[in-house]
């Protein structure tokens, strides 16, 4: 089997990475974080453009002397065209042009969606890896994006429901900052959750028709409800935030799980991935393991180094857009904003 390496490129928010691939394997993954943006309680456009500026060259010199790739021995470069920050993508895409254009191979756009998807398909030497059978379903949650995808192939996906307005990760980081605790919320919400009492407080859930989500009325619900209860006792937040931040994190958990049980049973389909960075979260983690047990689905949840964005799911892409010959042109602009 011809072996073919990738360098991927993903630059889409503040987190700058490069990985390489030998077909579908990944060889090297190196991520550079931007801890600046806590600071501000949320990323900094601007501040985020500037800091891939810095970490590019580093971290694309680190992947292939980790894979023991030179750059020589490259089939493409694969790199998130988008969506994402225009600032942050436009440094991504712009060295990948200049790295492709100088060692004459091809280049493949990807989008960052479909990469977060595909990461189940990401394989490791020596590390044993059962990926989803098409088709299977996949939610995918992360900051920016809560979506229900209906997956038939590498190349074929379907949205078959998204939030209206706040995604899960969005609402998780703006209740946090509500609540006084540091950027990302998250993970913060997802600590504290693991010592507090998902019931003991109830927070509005919508109503929404079809797959669809939405989270700007939970949100709604659970500032009200804080500002009552502070009005009571100004302390009260400091007292009570891990049992506030169980039962936030189970609302949010319910609301992503009730629609993906209805899609499951609506389309009779039974294998049910999980991807995006608040696929990490510990209580959507059990609650598919719950799912499966109680309905009998095959559940495919990515390890934790590929939940995050990371090259390595841009560069399994590339792997199979290689073997369709999908290249781009050098003259692609990067784009904000898309759909799958």
């Amino acid at each position: 089997m011809e072996k073919v390496y990738i360098l991927a490129i993903e630059s889409s928010c503040d987190d700058t990475s490069a990985a390489v691939m030998c077909n579908d394997v990944v060889l090297s993954n190196i991520t550079a974080s931007q801890a600046i943006h806590e600071q501000y309680g949320g990323v900094v456009p601007e501040l985020a453009s500037r800091a891939h500026e810095l970490n590019i060259v580093p971290v694309v010199d680190a992947a292939l002397k980790k894979a023991d790739v030179s750059k020589e021995q490259l089939s493409a470069i694969a790199f998130t065209r988008g969506p994402g920050l225009m600032g942050s993508l436009l440094v991504g895409v712009s060295f990948a042009k200049g790295l492709a254009a100088s060692l004459s191979i091809p280049m493949i756009e990807v989008n960052h969606l479909q990469g977060h998807i595909l990461a189940h398909f990401i394989k490791e030497d020596g590390v044993e890896h059962k990926s989803p059978e098409f088709p299977f379903l996949c939610l995918m949650v992360s900051g920016g994006n809560s979506q229900i995808v209906k997956v038939n192939s590498y190349k074929d996906m379907e949205i078959i429901g998204q939030t209206i307005d706040d995604a899960a990760g969005e609402a998780m980081d703006k209740c946090a900052k509500i609540m006084g605790l540091g950027y990302p919320g998250g993970p913060i919400i997802d600590r504290l959750a693991r010592s507090g009492n998902p019931t003991a407080y109830q927070f509005s859930k919508p109503h929404i028709p079809g797959f669809d989500y939405s989270f700007s009325g939970l949100k709604t619900s659970f500032l009200y409800t804080l500002r009552k209860l502070v009005a009571e006792d100004a302390d009260y937040v400091e007292k009570h935030i891990n049992d506030l931040a169980a039962s936030f994190e189970v609302t949010v958990v319910s609301i992503l799980m009730d629609k993906l049980y209805k899609a499951s049973k609506q389309l009779k389909i039974k294998r049910i991935a999980l991807s995006g960075g608040v696929s990490a979260n510990t209580a959507l983690r059990e609650a598919y393991h719950s799912y499966a047990k109680r309905y009998g689905w095959e559940i495919f949840i990515p390890k934790f180094g590929f939940t995050t964005d990371n090259a390595a799911m841009i560069g399994v892409v590339g792997y199979y857009k290689y073997l369709d010959k999908d290249f781009c042109a050098m003259n692609e602009p990067a784009f904000s904003r898309t759909v799958i």
